[in-house]
């Protein structure tokens, strides 16, 4: 007698959920129709199973649900002709609702016209500024971030490092350009913050594993060099790189001397960087060896260039630290600045404090972003989960970095290699003056020392924003940011 008894330890086999609507938006006064298509593709990898009789046979092992909207223009002629541009933030452990809901696709969230965020209960409004009049939109929320989860019986962590975190980004990509058969389409990426990192690895990944070649790189708030941002013992670099952005926050908050505060902003950076790269990068290379009268003369000018005093600027040996700075600015209003935006001011409990207890610029447009988003996809778009959609989780702070042991994560490298190898690969790269988390002048720095072929030089392009690591939610700059992007990538796909 058979035993038909089935086995209750069997996971659940994850299927693809997707759902499809379909939308009008009018952007520049064109009316486009589109389509969207919201919800969940399984990734998987090869698998070998091996029967004691049959030998071994192929299969694939459910590996991941990765959650993903994706925008696409109708009625066009040859679907492949069409730039597609695959978007991401960054964390690490971020969704990609910032980017969507910020600059890029066809709805917004409302904030006032400075970017400070307006009082609950919050609302989405038509995107003027969105770029699905040049490009179509996918959106992709990587593993244990939005609605994207680990397959049964797969742990999450796997997915939390480095490398398999580009590994995973880089192959739904490839297996939306195969289903959706867009590998002809010019194909770009866009990454912010952390996401930049992850562009820069999958730039080199999509063309070594998949031969999938991109036109263009967006890059929104930049970090490729994490030496560049890393305030350790014996590591000056940052405090000669984020010097501007200090004077910048100190320009824009009325607190630097009568003479500086007169100049217009780029005025005034232009003397920081000069003292920046000159007397102050020397005094730091000079350490205990600089004279007094020197090391004099640098505190009298950092405290110039920052709005902190001689005696605190002393006191920290020539070298501010980001989180003594934000905290020490506005001391003496009881106030705090912003890390993503110095524009943004918090209030701390202890004002004595050593750091602030919040990042003002995160805290004041979290709530809008996270409601406009779970009523959009909910609403608009009829997808249904009871999943919480994971805005922002802290997976930075066990984020596997394991192939950079003992030195800096770097991907500048990786990135001058792509663009070495195709040469028709174009990078942009987006900065905000009053950006402390990946400040504009850091990432100058980076790219020039990338290292590429003078020949290759002008594939890279920046473009600059009176905002922060955000830029996009300052109005003004919004729609600079769209018009640098939407040029950018008309050149790129040409």
């Amino acid at each position: 007698m058979s035993d038909t008894t089935q086995s209750t330890d069997a996971k659940p086999v994850p299927q693809d959920n997707l759902v499809v609507t379909r939308h009008t938006t009018t952007i520049d006064g064109q009316v486009i129709a589109y389509t969207v298509t919201a919800g969940t593709i399984v990734l998987k990898e090869e698998a070998e199973k091996k029967g004691e009789e049959e030998g071994a046979s192929e299969g694939e092992k459910p590996k991941a649900s990765i959650f993903f909207i994706a925008y696409t223009k109708d009625e066009v002629d040859d679907p492949a002709s069409r730039p597609l541009t695959f978007s991401f933030n960054g964390g690490p452990g971020s969704s990609s609702v910032w980017l969507h809901m910020g600059v890029l696709g066809p709805r917004r969230v409302l904030l006032d016209d400075d970017g400070f965020g307006l009082r609950p209960p919050y609302r989405l409004v038509d995107n003027e500024a969105s770029l699905l009049d040049v490009t179509d939109l996918v959106f992709i929320d990587p593993v244990s971030t939005g609605f994207s989860r680990p397959a049964p019986g797969e742990k999450a962590k796997e997915f939390h490092g480095f490398t398999k975190d580009i590994e995973s980004v880089g192959d739904f990509i490839r297996l939306y350009a195969s289903r959706y058969r867009r590998w002809l389409s010019p194909k770009f990426l866009i990454g912010e913050s952390y996401g930049t990192t992850r562009a820069a690895g999958l730039s080199n990944y999509l063309q070594q594993r998949h031969g999938l070649w991109l036109n263009g790189v967006m890059l929104v708030s930049s970090i490729l060099d994490f030496q560049t941002a890393d305030f350790d013992p014996g590591n000056d670099l940052p405090y000669l790189l984020f010097l501007p952005t200090y004077t910048a926050t100190a320009w824009y908050h009325r607190r630097l001397p009568a003479d500086l505060q007169a100049l217009p902003l780029a005025e005034a950076l232009a003397q920081v960087e000069t003292f920046a790269l000159g007397d102050y990068a020397l005094a730091l290379l000079q350490g205990a060896a600089l004279p007094a009268q020197r090391y004099a003369d640098i505190v009298h000018h950092l405290a110039r260039f920052t709005g902190l005093s001689e005696d605190y600027v002393e006191r920290n040996d020539l070298r501010i630290d980001i989180f003594r700075f934000v905290k020490e600015l506005l001391r003496p209003q009881r106030r705090t600045v912003g890390r993503l935006d110095s524009r943004y001011t918090g209030i701390d409990r202890d004002a004595a404090g050593e750091r602030f207890e919040f990042d003002p610029s995160y805290s004041a447009i979290q709530g809008a972003y996270t409601a406009c988003f779970n009523d959009y996809v909910r609403g608009d778009l009829q997808f249904e989960s009871d999943l919480p959609y994971e805005i922002l989780k802290g997976l930075y702070q066990t984020w596997s970095y394991k192939e950079f042991e003992n030195q800096y994560v770097s991907v500048a490298e990786t990135l001058r290699k792509a663009i070495s190898m195709n040469p028709h690969l174009r990078v942009h790269v987006a900065n905000g003056f009053y950006d402390l988390a990946t400040p504009y002048f850091a990432t100058a720095y980076t790219f020039n020392h990338l290292g590429l072929d003078p020949s290759l030089l002008d594939n890279i392009e920046m473009s600059f924003y009176e905002a922060g690591h955000m830029m996009y939610v300052h109005q003004a700059s919004l729609h600079k940011l769209k018009a640098e992007l939407a040029g950018f990538i008309a050149a790129a796909a040409s």
